[in-house]
C-alpha cells in the first residue's frame, strides 16, 4: 500500500489553462508575437516556464527571463484565480486522509503561487507538506522537487516504497524515477498522446474516479 502520496498541482489537482494561457499570450505580446488561440499554448501547462518559453518561441535566456517576469506580472494578480478543481478531487483527497495517508504537493509552481491557489480552493487542509520552486528559479525541477517533500515529510529510502508520485505531464513521471519511487500518469490533464507512456509511467488512469479508486486500494 502506497503511503505518502505526492500530487502535481496544475493539470492535475486543478484545471489552470485559462490561468496559464492567457499570462503566456500577455507575456508573449510583450515581444510582439501574437497568439491568439490559447489552445496553442497549453504546451506550457506542467514544464517550468522559462525552458518553455525558449522551447516553444525560440526566445534566448535573457528573454525567456524577461517573458517569465512578464507572465507573472498578469499571474499574480489574475492568472492565479483563472482556475478550477476537478471534480471529485476534494472527495478523493478527504477519503485518503480518512484512510491515513500522508499527502503533499510536489509542483514546479512557485511555492507563494501554489498556497495561495489550494487556499482559494479549499484544498490546502488535504496536505501535509506543499512544495514548489522559488520565484528566482531555484528547485523547479520535478526531481528536486520531490526530494524536498521527502525531507519535509521525514521520509527515508526505505518509505519509497510506499511512495507514489501523481502528475499529468512526463517531467512528473520522469522526477519520480529519478528519485526511485514509482508514478501514476493522469490523462485528463495535458500530456500530449502517448507522452506518459513514452516517459515510463507505472501506472495510467484515465479520470478521477479511477484515481481515487487505485490509491485507496494501492
Amino acid at each position: 500500500m502506497y503511503q505518502s502520496i505526492l500530487f502535481d498541482l496544475d493539470g492535475t489537482l486543478t484545471d489552470p489553462k485559462e490561468g496559464i494561457t492567457k499570462c503566456v499570450q500577455y507575456a508573449l505580446k510583450h515581444f510582439n508575437i501574437e497568439e491568439n488561440d490559447l489552445n496553442h499554448l497549453t504546451c506550457f501547462i506542467g514544464p517550468p516556464l522559462q525552458h518553455s518559453f525558449m522551447t516553444f518561441y525560440g526566445l534566448d535566456e535573457a528573454q525567456a527571463k524577461v517573458a517569465v517576469a512578464k507572465y507573472r506580472e498578469r499571474f499574480s494578480t489574475i492568472g492565479l484565480f483563472e482556475n478550477g478543481v476537478y471534480k471529485g478531487i476534494k472527495e478523493m483527497l478527504e477519503a485518503l486522509r480518512k484512510q491515513g495517508k500522508k499527502l503533499a504537493v510536489a509542483t514546479s509552481k512557485p511555492y507563494i503561487y501554489a498556497e495561495k491557489i489550494l487556499e482559494n480552493y479549499h484544498l490546502k487542509q488535504y496536505f501535509d507538506v506543499i512544495v514548489g520552486s522559488e520565484l528566482d528559479g531555484t528547485r523547479s525541477n520535478k526531481a528536486e522537487v520531490i526530494q524536498e517533500v521527502f525531507k519535509q515529510l521525514k521520509l527515508n529510502e526505505e518509505d519509497k516504497h510506499e511512495t507514489i508520485m501523481v502528475g499529468d505531464r512526463k517531467q512528473d513521471i520522469l522526477g519520480a524515477k529519478a528519485c526511485h519511487i514509482h508514478s501514476i500518469g493522469v490523462e485528463f490533464g495535458y500530456a500530449e498522446e502517448g507522452e506518459l507512456e513514452l516517459a515510463g509511467a507505472d501506472y495510467i488512469v484515465n479520470n478521477v474516479m479511477n484515481l481515487k479508486e487505485f490509491l485507496l486500494h494501492h
